[in-house]
């Protein structure tokens, strides 16, 4: 990454950072629902991303299936650790057989 798009996305961060502070109350209520809502769906982006690429293509493993059993173990309302080794289990157990 050159120095110049360095300082551009230092001064982006600057820059939102100052509109922030000035802007205060006007936009914290009216925007507090969707910066709920904001985590969820950066966790999800982000586990889709590393579910199904492979540096710039699109790759369909046994990974997907792992997410997929942890999607439904989360679904049934099973403990975080019965999640983790459920999905664990089913993504060694295909690339196992396959």
């Amino acid at each position: 990454m050159s120095w110049i798009g360095i300082l551009v996305l230092s001064a982006g961060a600057y820059l939102f950072k100052l509109v922030g502070i000035s802007a205060g109350e006007r936009f914290s209520r009216p925007l507090a629902p969707v910066a709920a809502l904001l985590p969820a769906a950066l966790f999800s982006a982000l586990l889709v991303m590393m579910s199904v690429t492979n540096g710039s293509s699109l790759t369909v493993d046994a990974r997907l299936l792992g997410v997929m059993v942890g999607a439904a173990a989360v679904w049934l309302r099973a403990p975080f650790v019965i999640v983790v080794v459920a999905a664990m289990l089913a993504t060694a157990g295909l690339r196992l057989f396959v």
